[in-house]
Protein backbone atom coordinates (compact mmCIF):
# COMPACT_ATOMS: atom_id res chain seq x y z
CA UNK A 1 0.00 0.00 0.00
CA UNK A 2 2.84 2.38 0.84
CA UNK A 3 4.50 1.68 -2.51
CA UNK A 4 1.23 2.43 -4.29
CA UNK A 5 0.95 5.78 -2.52
CA UNK A 6 4.56 6.69 -3.33
CA UNK A 7 3.96 5.84 -6.98
CA UNK A 8 0.83 8.00 -6.92
CA UNK A 9 2.81 10.91 -5.46
CA UNK A 10 5.51 10.56 -8.14
CA UNK A 11 3.03 10.29 -10.99
CA UNK A 12 0.99 13.27 -9.85
CA UNK A 13 4.18 15.32 -9.37
CA UNK A 14 5.30 14.65 -12.94
CA UNK A 15 1.79 15.14 -14.31
CA UNK A 16 1.24 18.52 -12.65
CA UNK A 17 4.78 19.73 -13.31
CA UNK A 18 4.49 18.91 -17.01
CA UNK A 19 0.97 20.34 -17.30
CA UNK A 20 1.39 23.60 -15.36
CA UNK A 21 4.99 24.71 -16.01
CA UNK A 22 4.54 25.37 -19.78
CA UNK A 23 1.41 27.43 -19.03
CA UNK A 24 3.03 29.54 -16.31
CA UNK A 25 6.32 29.70 -18.29
CA UNK A 26 8.45 31.78 -15.87
CA UNK A 27 11.14 32.37 -18.51
CA UNK A 28 8.62 34.11 -20.78
CA UNK A 29 7.04 36.24 -18.05
CA UNK A 30 10.36 37.34 -16.51
CA UNK A 31 10.85 40.11 -19.14
CA UNK A 32 7.31 41.34 -18.43
CA UNK A 33 8.23 41.46 -14.75
CA UNK A 34 11.26 43.59 -15.61
CA UNK A 35 9.18 45.97 -17.68
CA UNK A 36 6.56 46.45 -14.99
CA UNK A 37 9.17 47.02 -12.27
CA UNK A 38 11.30 49.49 -14.21
CA UNK A 39 12.99 51.78 -11.74
CA UNK A 40 12.91 49.30 -8.87
CA UNK A 41 16.15 48.49 -7.10
CA UNK A 42 17.60 44.98 -7.13
CA UNK A 43 16.57 44.56 -3.48
CA UNK A 44 12.99 45.55 -4.26
CA UNK A 45 12.92 43.15 -7.21
CA UNK A 46 14.20 40.36 -4.95
CA UNK A 47 11.41 41.15 -2.48
CA UNK A 48 8.86 41.11 -5.29
CA UNK A 49 10.19 37.81 -6.67
CA UNK A 50 9.71 36.14 -3.28
CA UNK A 51 6.21 37.55 -2.83
CA UNK A 52 5.12 36.69 -6.38
CA UNK A 53 6.37 33.11 -6.07
CA UNK A 54 4.59 32.75 -2.73
CA UNK A 55 1.38 34.30 -4.08
CA UNK A 56 1.47 32.12 -7.18
CA UNK A 57 1.92 28.98 -5.11
CA UNK A 58 -0.99 29.87 -2.81
CA UNK A 59 -3.25 30.86 -5.71
CA UNK A 60 -2.52 27.70 -7.70
CA UNK A 61 -2.92 25.38 -4.70
CA UNK A 62 -6.18 27.10 -3.78
CA UNK A 63 -7.43 26.85 -7.37
CA UNK A 64 -6.49 23.18 -7.58
CA UNK A 65 -8.08 22.19 -4.27
CA UNK A 66 -11.05 24.56 -4.02
CA UNK A 67 -11.46 26.25 -7.40
CA UNK A 68 -14.21 24.01 -8.77
CA UNK A 69 -16.24 24.36 -5.56
CA UNK A 70 -15.89 28.17 -5.55
CA UNK A 71 -17.00 28.45 -9.17
CA UNK A 72 -19.92 26.12 -8.53
CA UNK A 73 -20.96 28.14 -5.46
CA UNK A 74 -21.08 31.39 -7.43
CA UNK A 75 -22.48 29.76 -10.56
CA UNK A 76 -19.47 30.77 -12.70
CA UNK A 77 -18.27 28.59 -15.55
CA UNK A 78 -14.68 28.15 -16.71
CA UNK A 79 -15.37 29.88 -20.07
CA UNK A 80 -16.47 32.99 -18.19
CA UNK A 81 -13.26 32.85 -16.13
CA UNK A 82 -11.26 32.68 -19.36
CA UNK A 83 -13.07 35.63 -20.94
CA UNK A 84 -12.76 37.87 -17.87
CA UNK A 85 -9.17 36.90 -17.14
CA UNK A 86 -8.15 37.17 -20.79
CA UNK A 87 -9.42 40.74 -20.91
CA UNK A 88 -7.30 41.59 -17.85
CA UNK A 89 -4.22 39.99 -19.43
CA UNK A 90 -4.76 41.88 -22.70
CA UNK A 91 -5.26 45.18 -20.86
CA UNK A 92 -2.07 44.72 -18.84
CA UNK A 93 -0.09 43.84 -21.97
CA UNK A 94 -1.47 46.88 -23.81
CA UNK A 95 -0.40 49.19 -20.97
CA UNK A 96 3.08 47.69 -21.14
CA UNK A 97 3.23 48.14 -24.91
CA UNK A 98 2.00 51.72 -24.66
CA UNK A 99 4.60 52.71 -22.04
CA UNK A 100 7.52 54.67 -23.44
CA UNK A 101 11.03 53.61 -22.44
CA UNK A 102 12.33 55.62 -19.53
CA UNK A 103 15.13 58.08 -19.95
CA UNK A 104 17.98 58.18 -17.43
CA UNK A 105 16.35 61.04 -15.50
CA UNK A 106 12.97 59.33 -15.47
CA UNK A 107 14.57 56.04 -14.46
CA UNK A 108 16.14 57.78 -11.48
CA UNK A 109 12.78 59.27 -10.51
CA UNK A 110 11.15 55.87 -10.83
CA UNK A 111 13.81 54.31 -8.64
CA UNK A 112 13.09 56.86 -5.94
CA UNK A 113 9.32 56.42 -6.14
CA UNK A 114 9.26 52.60 -6.39
CA UNK A 115 9.37 51.97 -2.64
CA UNK A 116 9.13 48.56 -0.92
CA UNK A 117 5.61 49.54 0.21
CA UNK A 118 4.56 50.19 -3.37
CA UNK A 119 6.13 46.87 -4.34
CA UNK A 120 4.04 45.07 -1.72
CA UNK A 121 0.86 46.63 -3.13
CA UNK A 122 1.71 45.50 -6.66
CA UNK A 123 2.99 42.06 -5.69
CA UNK A 124 -0.41 40.42 -6.17
CA UNK A 125 -2.01 42.63 -8.82
CA UNK A 126 -0.82 42.84 -11.51
CA UNK A 127 2.48 41.01 -10.96
CA UNK A 128 1.06 37.74 -9.60
CA UNK A 129 -2.36 37.92 -11.24
CA UNK A 130 -2.67 38.10 -14.20
CA UNK A 131 0.98 38.40 -15.32
CA UNK A 132 2.60 35.44 -13.55
CA UNK A 133 -0.49 33.35 -12.88
CA UNK A 134 -3.28 34.13 -15.30
CA UNK A 135 -6.72 32.71 -16.05
CA UNK A 136 -5.28 29.98 -18.25
CA UNK A 137 -3.12 28.57 -15.47
CA UNK A 138 -5.96 28.88 -12.93
CA UNK A 139 -8.33 27.04 -15.26
CA UNK A 140 -5.66 24.37 -15.77
CA UNK A 141 -5.18 24.06 -11.99
CA UNK A 142 -8.94 23.60 -11.48
CA UNK A 143 -9.04 20.94 -14.21
CA UNK A 144 -5.98 19.14 -12.80
CA UNK A 145 -7.47 19.18 -9.30
CA UNK A 146 -10.61 17.49 -10.58
CA UNK A 147 -8.56 14.88 -12.44
CA UNK A 148 -6.49 13.98 -9.37
CA UNK A 149 -9.44 13.23 -7.11
CA UNK A 150 -10.12 9.58 -6.30
CA UNK A 151 -12.85 7.77 -4.32
CA UNK A 152 -10.13 6.36 -2.04
CA UNK A 153 -9.15 9.11 0.38
CA UNK A 154 -5.57 7.91 0.87
CA UNK A 155 -4.89 7.80 -2.87
CA UNK A 156 -6.53 11.17 -3.39
CA UNK A 157 -4.39 12.72 -0.64
CA UNK A 158 -1.23 11.15 -2.09
CA UNK A 159 -2.00 12.59 -5.53
CA UNK A 160 -2.73 16.01 -4.09
CA UNK A 161 0.51 15.85 -2.11
CA UNK A 162 2.50 15.19 -5.29
CA UNK A 163 0.68 18.03 -7.02
CA UNK A 164 1.51 20.46 -4.20
CA UNK A 165 5.18 19.44 -4.38
CA UNK A 166 5.14 20.09 -8.13
CA UNK A 167 3.66 23.56 -7.59
CA UNK A 168 6.33 24.23 -4.97
CA UNK A 169 9.05 23.32 -7.48
CA UNK A 170 7.46 25.60 -10.09
CA UNK A 171 7.29 28.43 -7.54
CA UNK A 172 11.03 28.02 -6.96
CA UNK A 173 11.71 28.23 -10.69
CA UNK A 174 9.50 31.33 -10.91
CA UNK A 175 11.42 32.98 -8.08
CA UNK A 176 14.78 32.25 -9.73
CA UNK A 177 13.59 33.50 -13.14
CA UNK A 178 12.29 36.78 -11.69
CA UNK A 179 15.11 37.25 -9.19
CA UNK A 180 17.80 36.98 -11.86
CA UNK A 181 15.83 38.28 -14.87
CA UNK A 182 18.01 41.37 -15.19
CA UNK A 183 21.20 39.31 -15.25
CA UNK A 184 19.73 36.91 -17.80
CA UNK A 185 18.81 39.76 -20.16
CA UNK A 186 22.03 41.74 -19.66
CA UNK A 187 23.84 40.13 -22.65
CA UNK A 188 21.19 41.65 -24.95
CA UNK A 189 22.24 45.19 -24.04
CA UNK A 190 19.86 48.09 -23.40
CA UNK A 191 18.46 48.28 -26.95
CA UNK A 192 18.06 44.53 -27.20
CA UNK A 193 16.34 44.39 -23.82
CA UNK A 194 13.83 47.07 -24.86
CA UNK A 195 13.05 45.17 -28.07
CA UNK A 196 12.72 41.91 -26.17
CA UNK A 197 10.39 43.52 -23.61
CA UNK A 198 8.16 44.91 -26.36
CA UNK A 199 8.02 41.53 -28.11
CA UNK A 200 7.18 39.82 -24.82
CA UNK A 201 4.41 42.34 -24.17
CA UNK A 202 3.00 41.75 -27.67
CA UNK A 203 3.04 37.99 -27.12
CA UNK A 204 1.25 38.53 -23.81
CA UNK A 205 -1.36 40.65 -25.60
CA UNK A 206 -1.90 37.88 -28.15
CA UNK A 207 -2.16 35.36 -25.32
CA UNK A 208 -4.85 37.46 -23.64
CA UNK A 209 -6.82 37.68 -26.89
CA UNK A 210 -6.43 33.90 -27.37
CA UNK A 211 -7.75 33.24 -23.85
CA UNK A 212 -10.76 35.47 -24.52
CA UNK A 213 -11.39 33.72 -27.83
CA UNK A 214 -11.19 30.26 -26.23
CA UNK A 215 -13.74 31.30 -23.62
CA UNK A 216 -16.08 32.87 -26.17
CA UNK A 217 -15.79 29.79 -28.40
CA UNK A 218 -16.86 27.52 -25.54
CA UNK A 219 -19.78 29.82 -24.73
CA UNK A 220 -20.90 29.91 -28.36
CA UNK A 221 -20.69 26.12 -28.64
CA UNK A 222 -22.90 25.90 -25.57
CA UNK A 223 -25.52 28.11 -27.24
CA UNK A 224 -25.56 25.88 -30.34
CA UNK A 225 -26.38 22.74 -28.37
Amino acid sequence: MTAELLIAVGKSFLFVFAAILPILNPAATAPIFLGLTEGASSGTRALLARRIARNMFALMVGSMLLGSYVLEFFGISLPIVRVGGGLIVAAAAWRLLDTSHASDDRRTALAESFTPEQARRQAFYPLTFPISCGPGSIAAAITVGAALSDPRLSLSLARMGGAVLALLAIALLLYLAFRYAQQLLRPLGEAGTVIFLRLSAFILLCLGVQIVWDGLSELLRGLQV
